[in-house]
């Protein structure tokens, strides 16, 4: 632990802002992201301007500490040392293999941490590794490019698809695509060779492919996925009732399913008449599974697939507490690579979250904490914080001994008030009132509505 007593002061102040802070510098360090620069790129090369620069710079814009790349260049321009269209050339070129290891690299750093915390807990499929995947397309970007000025369609600058460890809550890879027209499908040799045996793949619809399927069969992984209408099968038992999930009554049955080479696997049906409909107005649901009856029954298998709705929560959080899509970068690379950022910038808070966690409880955490607060509160003092205390004080915690470093941020958690950064949820939406409008009238006086409430009110 540092003995300083302005660290003392910020930790006592703002320990979120400490916590994220520590965890940067030890997961983040500028040698170790060069090094991974230099590991992965194939065409780019680092002339003047680092690697682990633009990443810094990029994470406070992400994290909305600076406003924009922009604000935040101006602010660091004398520590960058490139002018600013050499700063946007190697954003706008850096390659999606660059940005995909990045990812990589935060769950690499980060799992080991989340283990020591105590906060991974095993898996419910015993023997097993959950991942769900989902894909994600990038919302449009302003017509700034020369390219774009002569169209008024929203010009789409990427997708991915994102792969969530749902145990520890952490995003394990990402699969960028510059071409926002492509099918999340032909991402799928890229995904499939990162598959290892008894991982078990928690999916939607647009996956259930023959491919995949058979593709992650052959490696001896599993899937549970969602049916999709142009999925062929042929059953093989009809459907029989096996009780009653969160959801509502399950039915089963034993389904072949061949692929385009003849080749056919055995699969569980299950299908789920549902309590309340879907929004779409489906009142029942069809999955599919390959797991074994004897590792697991079916009602269990419909609840593993509710699982799913974990990594939309994890795109809700990038899109609506960090800036994962920033519309003045209409590069497809600098788009994927703000959003990879973004996703690094999650898996902090998900370790953040962790520490809080062992300290505080997990129900408390999943119930009342509101990330939007939390990434204010690092927002707010962030910028102020790293001029009080410059980059040298916090180097100890880079080669700090895992385990002394995961109590370091449970003395932290601790310190943490969390009536600060409960959340609100809203009650039930009220229908809305039919508006009072006379065309004869557009504009009205508030002062004299005001005073006319307030007359009502008078005896």
């Amino acid at each position: 632990m540092l003995i300083n007593p302005l660290f003392e002061q910020f930790v006592e102040a703002s320990p979120v802002s400490i916590m994220v802070r520590a965890l940067m510098e030890r997961g983040f360090a500028a040698e170790a992201l060069d090094d991974l620069f230099e590991r992965t790129a194939e065409k780019q090369y680092t002339r003047e301007l680092l690697f682990s620069t633009v990443v810094s710079l990029m994470s406070l814009v992400v994290s909305q500490i600076h406003p924009s790349v922009n604000a935040a260049y101006k602010a660091f321009e004398q520590r960058i040392g490139v002018s600013k269209p050499a700063f946007y050339s190697k954003l706008n070129g850096l390659e999606p293999g660059i940005a995909q290891a990045l990812v990589r690299y935060s769950y690499e750093q980060l799992s080991p941490l989340v283990q020591a915390l105590g906060m991974a807990p095993g898996s419910r499929l015993a023997g097993y590794t959950l991942r769900i995947a989902d894909g994600n397309h990038l919302g449009a970007t302003e017509h700034r490019l020369a390219v774009l000025q002569a169209t008024r369609s929203g010009p789409l600058p990427g997708q991915s698809i994102a792969v969530l460890d749902p145990e520890q809550m952490l995003v394990t890879d990402v699969f960028p695509c510059e071409d926002g027209h492509a099918q999340e499908r032909s991402l799928t040799p890229a995904l499939l060779a990162t598959v290892e045996a008894k991982q078990v793949w928690i999916m939607d619809r647009n996956f259930c492919t023959r491919p995949l399927l058979f593709g992650l069969a052959s490696q001896g992984a599993y899937w549970i996925t969602r049916a999709h209408q142009q999925l062929p099968w042929q059953p093989l038992t009809p459907l029989q009732w096996v009780g009653t999930s969160q959801t509502g009554e399950v039915f089963e049955q034993t389904v072949q399913i061949t692929d385009e080479s003849g080749c056919s696997l055995v699969a569980r049906r299950l299908v789920v008449q549902l309590h309340q409909p879907t929004r779409q107005g489906d009142s029942e649901v069809a999955i599919f599974t390959h797991l074994p009856a004897s590792v697991v029954d079916a009602v269990t298998v419909t609840d593993l697939y509710l699982e799913r709705w974990s990594v939309e929560g994890m795109f809700q959080i990038i899109t609506d507490v960090f800036a994962c899509e920033l519309k003045t970068l209409g590069y497809p690379r600098a788009a994927l690579f703000v959003f990879c950022i973004a996703v690094m910038a999650f898996n902090i808070l998900a370790t953040v979250k962790a520490a809080l966690k062992s300290v505080h409880g997990v129900g408390k955490i999943e119930a009342g904490l509101s990330d939007f607060y939390v990434v204010e509160e690092v927002q707010g003092t962030f910028r102020g914080m790293m001029i009080a205390l410059p980059d040298p004080l916090w180097q100890p915690f880079g080669t700090m001994p895992l385990e002394t470093f995961a109590d370091s941020l449970k003395a932290w958690a601790a310190k943490v008030n969390l009536k600060r950064f409960s959340s609100s949820p809203r009650g039930p939406k009220k229908p809305p009132k039919k508006d009072n409008y006379n065309p004869k009238h557009p504009h009205v006086s508030t002062a004299k509505l005001l005073e006319e409430k307030q007359n009502k009110r008078s005896p």
